[in-house]
């Protein structure tokens, strides 16, 4: 008889890679065909994850048609199981996937779009905390200030893409569709916020999305302002570090220990 982790991975085998082994099938009791059993948790799994995916990325159904989305998340579950128990984290290396499919190179902006699609999806789940007050940075020394880092808000992201998906996505949101659109290759450097069902997003200047975005990956506030100069020698790091904290951005800030 074999162990429960055993027959846990036989199932899994089963289920996920459609590979029901003779000596799983002689352990289901009860029914004349246990394959027939087997091929319906089968067929409700890979169901079940399409219609998540399709669900996650209703824009990229609108972009792509149903039929082009359908077929992508039935290969993308067969291809790329659930490695985590959480379904919201399901669906990261979904974009990157679909540029991959044929027929996507018809749309070459479609991982772009999705990517985005992917974010709106999780800032627009986020809580908002209390922002950093103003205040906070005239009690720190100036010369000490470049040394700390900034805690921003969960639900901000920052994405570059070579077309402008943002205006392709607010089409998407508007609901109508124009007479004539024209989409042409267009570099965007994008700052998404959400939170609590909402969301917005903003074209960014090259510099102050260098700056933001370093502020964003824990670099100190020294290393993303030389990181924005070296893009734009005109760029003022405290004007924008005004701006970031006075919109609400920035919910605490620390100097990390290597820095003390």
């Amino acid at each position: 008889m074999p162990s429960l982790h055993e027959i846990q991975h036989r199932m899994r085998d089963a289920v996920v890679a459609a590979d029901p082994a003779d000596a799983l099938l002689a352990l289901l009791a009860g029914g004349r065909d246990p394959g027939a059993r087997l091929a319906i948790h089968r067929h409700h799994y890979e169901a079940s994850l399409t219609r998540a995916l399709t669900d996650k990325f209703p824009a990229v159904v609108w972009l792509t048609g149903e039929r082009f989305a359908t077929a992508a998340a039935q290969a993308f579950v067969r291809e790329h199981p659930p490695a985590a128990p959480c379904i919201a984290e399901y669906g990261a290396d979904y974009p990157a996937f679909l540029a991959g499919r044929a027929g996507a190179e018809r749309l070459p902006y479609l991982r772009a779009f999705a990517e985005l699609e992917w974010h709106l999806g999780h800032v627009s789940i986020a809580v908002d905390h209390p922002p950093l007050a103003i205040e906070r940075l005239a009690s720190i020394d100036m010369s000490e200030l470049p040394d700390h880092c900034l805690t921003l808000q969960s639900g901000l992201r920052y994405c570059t893409a070579d077309w402008p998906v943002d205006d392709l996505i607010k089409q998407y949101l508007g609901g109508a569709a124009p007479e004539r659109y024209a989409f042409d290759p267009a570099q965007v450097r994008l700052e998404i916020r959400g939170a609590r069902g909402e969301f917005n997003i903003e074209r960014l200047a090259e510099a102050e999305f260098v700056f933001r975005s370093a502020i964003a990956e824990r670099s100190t506030i020294g290393s993303a302002a030389e990181r924005a100069l070296d893009r734009d020698t005109t760029f003022d790091p405290g004007q924008a570090l005004l701006r970031l904290v006075s919109a609400g951005v920035a919910i605490a800030i620390d100097k990390p220990e290597a820095a003390a």
